[in-house]
Formats: C-alpha cells, sequence, structure tokens
C-alpha cells in the first residue's frame, strides 16, 4: 500500500458520538485516531480517578466502540486512541472485555510510562507527552486496537505512519510531515469548516471529520469522506495549522517539524496537498504537563437594567467590599459588561451584567460568606435588583502548568496485546530548541486610499490556549492581502487592538509561505482554562474578536 488512509472521529472528549460509526461506514479508511485529552480533560479525569481508582479514562470511547467493533473488524480498520487518559491499562482491558462480550476477537495494546504523578507532590495528575513509536511498536505487532494516555495529538497520526512505512527515528522529514498532517486532523471538524473564520462560505451544519492520505515520503493530501457536510481548503487547513502553535519551530517529543517550511495546494475539490515539510531533531526535554488544585472560586453575575448603569454597578460593588471585608478573599474581580442598549424594546437589551468572581483556598471564604452576603442585597440594593442565578458553595478549580525533563526520565513502553512489554528508547539525537531567524517580508503594498473597516473583511484568524498563554493565529488569502497583513499586523498594533494584552509579552511569528503571522500572548489565561481566569478561559474567541476590531485598510483589498 503506497498510501496510508488515516482519518479523525473525536477532537475532544465530548465530541460527537456517532463519528466512529461515519468514518467507517463513509469511505475508505485504514486507521482511526480518536483525540480526547487536553489540558482541562486530564484534571477533570484526575478528579474521576480521586472518586473511582479504577476510572481516569473516556468512558465514552468504550460507547462508541460497543456499536463499532464489529463493523471495524469487517473492515479491517486499525483504532488509535489516547482516550486512556490516566489509566490506559485499564481501558485496554475494559476494551477486552468488551470484545468478549460482544464476541468480536480483536488483539488490544497499550502505551504506557507518561505518569510522572508520584515524583510531583501535590499534583492531581503529572503526564508526560509522549511520541508515536510506541503506538507504532503496538500496530507492527498485530494490533487491532492501541490505547495510550498522554501522547501528543499528532503522535496518534505519526505512530501509524511510521508502522506502516518503517520509518526510523531519524527520518525527521518524513515524520515532520506526519506531524503536520497529525496536527491538521487532530481537533477534527476544525479541519473540515467547524469553527472557520470564513463559515458562510460552506455549508457547516454538520461537517464531516477530516482524514490525510500519507506517502511515504511524509507528504499528504488532507480531505474528507465523499458526500460529507463542511470543506476542506487551504483556508480551512491554513487555520488549523496555526491553531495552538508558535513559532516556526513546532516541538515533539520525536522530531521537531518547520512549519514554515510547510507548503499548501488545492489538488481538488474538498482536497488540500502538504508538502516540503522539513524536519530536525527532537529538543532534549519532554513537556510534562501539571494540573493541580489552585483553591476555589466562586462567582455571581447581577443584572443591571436600564438606566445609571454605571452608578448601579459602583453601589452594588461597594456594598459587597464592606460585606466582605471581616474575612476578603484572595482574589476579587469584577467586570462590568455592556450588553445593554439605549431605549431598548426589550428588557434583556436594556440590561448589562456585572460579573463577580472571587478565589482563595479557604472554600469558607468563598462559598457561604459570599452566598450570604450576596442575597442578604435582594431587597437593599439598586432598582431591579436580581442575578443570573444564586451563588452557591464554592467549587475547586484547577491550574495548569509545564515542567520539563529529559527523555531518559519516562519509562516509555509498549504493551503488546500479547502481553509482552517492549521498552521504546529514547531518541538518540536531540537539538536544543530556538526560534527560527526572521523571514524576509514581502514588499508593502503601494499607498493609496484607505477606508476603516474590520480586520475581518481580509483576514481569518484562529486562537486557542496552552497553559497561561494563548496564540492567535492570522493569516491573509491572497497575495497583495498578505503583503499589506504582514506590515500592518505587528506586535505593538495587536497591542492597540487587544487592550488586555497591553501589558502582556506578545510575540509575533511570521509564516510567509503560509500567509500569516501567529501572535503568542503569555500570561492573558491565567494560571490555564481550568482556573477560568477570564470570560473566554480558552481564548477561543481571541481571534474572531481581533477580526472585528477596525483598521485603516487599502481601499483595492476591500
Amino acid at each position: 500500500m503506497t498510501v496510508l488512509r488515516i482519518g479523525n472521529f473525536s477532537g475532544f472528549y465530548g465530541d460527537r458520538a456517532g463519528a466512529l460509526r461515519e468514518m467507517l461506514t463513509g469511505g475508505e479508511v485504514d486507521v482511526l485516531t480518536g483525540d480526547y485529552l487536553a489540558e482541562l480533560t486530564m484534571l477533570i479525569l484526575a478528579r474521576d480517578r480521586l472518586k473511582d481508582p479504577l476510572a481516569g479514562y473516556a468512558r465514552t470511547f468504550l460507547r462508541q466502540l460497543e456499536d463499532c467493533l464489529g463493523l471495524a473488524r469487517e473492515r479491517g480498520v486499525k483504532i488509535v486512541t489516547n482516550a486512556g487518559g490516566l489509566n490506559p491499562a485499564g481501558l485496554a482491558d475494559a476494551v477486552r472485555a468488551l470484545a468478549g462480550r460482544l464476541g468480536i476477537p480483536a488483539a488490544v495494546a497499550h502505551v504506557e510510562g507518561d505518569d510522572l504523578t508520584a515524583r510531583h507532590p501535590g499534583a492531581l495528575a503529572a503526564h508526560a507527552y509522549l511520541g508515536g513509536f510506541g503506538i507504532a511498536e503496538c500496530l507492527r505487532a498485530g494490533a487491532d486496537i492501541v490505547v495510550t494516555g498522554r501522547v501528543t495529538d499528532a503522535a496518534l497520526v505519526t505512530g501509524p505512519a511510521a508502522a506502516h512505512f518503517g520509518w526510523g527515528p531519524g527520518e525527521y522529514d518524513r515524520l515532520a510531515g506526519a506531524v503536520v498532517a497529525g496536527h491538521v486532523l487532530e481537533c477534527g471538524t476544525q479541519a473540515t469548516g467547524g469553527n472557520y473564520a470564513f463559515f458562510r462560505e460552506a455549508d457547516i451544519r454538520r461537517p464531516g471529520f477530516p482524514l490525510a492520505e500519507i506517502h511515504a515520503d511524509g507528504s499528504s493530501v488532507v480531505t474528507k469522506h465523499p458526500g460529507t457536510g463542511g470543506l476542506v481548503d487551504i483556508g480551512t487547513v491554513t487555520a488549523q495549522l496555526l491553531y495552538e502553535t508558535g513559532g516556526g519551530r513546532y516541538a515533539g517529543p520525536d522530531v521537531t517539524a518547520r512549519l514554515d517550511t510547510v507548503r499548501l495546494s488545492q489538488d481538488g475539490p474538498d482536497r488540500v496537498r502538504i508538502e516540503g515539510v522539513r524536519g530536525e531533531a527532537p529538543p532534549p526535554t519532554l513537556k510534562v504537563g501539571l494540573n493541580r488544585l489552585g483553591g476555589f472560586r466562586n462567582e455571581v453575575v447581577f443584572v443591571l437594567t436600564g438606566l445609571d448603569i454605571e452608578a448601579k454597578a459602583d453601589l452594588v460593588r461597594e456594598q459587597l467590599t464592606d460585606a466582605l471585608a471581616p474575612s476578603p478573599p484572595a482574589e476579587v474581580r469584577w467586570e462590568l459588561v455592556r450588553t445593554d442598549r439605549a431605549d431598548a424594546d426589550t428588557e434583556e437589551t436594556a440590561s448589562a451584567l456585572l460579573r463577580l468572581v472571587v478565589r482563595d483556598a479557604d472554600e469558607r471564604v468563598v462559598g457561604r460568606a459570599l452566598s450570604g452576603a450576596a442575597v442578604e442585597l435582594a431587597l437593599a440594593s439598586y432598582p431591579g435588583f436580581h442575578v443570573l442565578s444564586p451563588p452557591g458553595k464554592g467549587d475547586p478549580y484547577g491550574v495548569f502548568e509545564d515542567v520539563y525533563v529529559p527523555h531518559g526520565a519516562v519509562d516509555h513502553t509498549a504493551v503488546l496485546h500479547d502481553g509482552r512489554r517492549v521498552p521504546v528508547p529514547p531518541p538518540r539525537q536531540t537539538r536544543a530548541l530556538d526560534d527560527v531567524p526572521p523571514p524576509a517580508l514581502p514588499e508593502p503594498l503601494p499607498a493609496g486610499p484607505t477606508r476603516r473597516a474590520p480586520l475581518g473583511l481580509v483576514a481569518g484568524a484562529r486562537s486557542g490556549d496552552k497553559g497561561g498563554n494563548a496564540n492567535v493565529g492570522v493569516w491573509a488569502r491572497t497575495e497583495d492581502a498578505w503583503r499589506w497583513l504582514a506590515h500592518e499586523l505587528t506586535a505593538e498594533r495587536f497591542r492597540q487592538l487587544i487592550p488586555e494584552s497591553q501589558e502582556l509579552p506578545v510575540t509575533r511569528h511570521v509564516l510567509p509561505q503560509l500567509r500569516a503571522v501567529n501572535f503568542v500572548v503569555e500570561g492573558i489565561l491565567g494560571a490555564g482554562v481550568a482556573a477560568r481566569h477570564r470570560f473566554d478561559p480558552q481564548a477561543k474567541a481571541l481571534g474572531e474578536w481581533l477580526r472585528s476590531r477596525r483598521l485603516d485598510i487599502p481601499e483595492a483589498l476591500l
């Protein structure tokens, strides 16, 4: 087989339940991958494991598999998933039990060694991001289903590709090509029109899941099954390539992929070719994601209606500050969201929202103390007083951070379907990670008339989170728009357009072959998504906010 067809059926824990069946029945595919893990998911699974030591994996995968195991066996499709989460051995056992109950033979293997929680006292979960060669060992030994814990999302693709084509650890360009394909596939329908800036250009009510036709040289074509919704074009693939990335070097445990070498071309309807990807030796350390309990959190949202919005907000803020003064929470944050309109014809559009968030190490300080103080104001505050819902007891919140360990600090192991344990050695060569030198910018557009207009008329964007940082990738769809964007959208202009970034480190990375600039904003998400630091805790809509901001855009582009 000269082409390996790898599809995706899950981009997160909670994705479309019927996607596995859709991918098995919609067209030709050799391997299906399910990505269930994210920083927040690891915390959720860690809390599950506190209640039940046998838990810690994505139970929804078992429900999907119960419906489709026979179909996958019949069609010879292998399944690779990180649904094992914190307990890959437990999920592998559960899959074997399921297969036995259904009477369907299945060789089930798993990958372990990522769990470093015991070495990090106080952490609910500490897991290293492993590469794809443990998966490859399982598949080479004949596994039908491979379950992993915390591997990189792209490893779900690099592992099957390495097994199929016989790639070794030093074949960096081929591995890097598979990493890029894996990064495009990992978030499911985000590659086929989901969450796409130009969503009105296609029917994305039910986008099909993506697949990649991977070749022996590491190049690939991203597509989807015939007749499924959504679209695959250079824009949808560019958007996903920029998602949760940074500069020209995209580091992983097996290879560092050079995103500044990626070449995209339209290869037909709903087909985008990826080629030219160069790879380098991986960095000398592995990323470890630590999840720990940060404390307790509570919130209340006051509804302010009609006239004197600012004065009403000031009043309730002063009242609650006084009420909490005997034992104030360690962190108090107020946000007034002006959703109100003058002379509104509905009560909702006449109302603004005042949001109070408190955090403290002591549950009592953010629980009963806050709820009591807020409820007691019901008849003693601003006119029209009411809240969206009464505050309850404080909820625990998590904190995520990255640490790094040498490759040799983990016992990366492939546990084959026959019980044999195969150690996966660390890479022989590594290369310290540094930034790519800034590339030359294109010639600027000649001077001409401009019009004040939203950035989104000429550029797409996609944003996401990595710990406490956010990235916002912005790309142009024409060469002229790129010539303008590359010079206009600097880090300083970004800070002007996104005021909450003004006091934070903002780094701009230029990717000319993608006609894109990628901004990394450090610290904008506080201690990560589980801490719910801001209104949009994962920065999912930060790019769309940026696209809505107005600049002086050349009329020739509009």
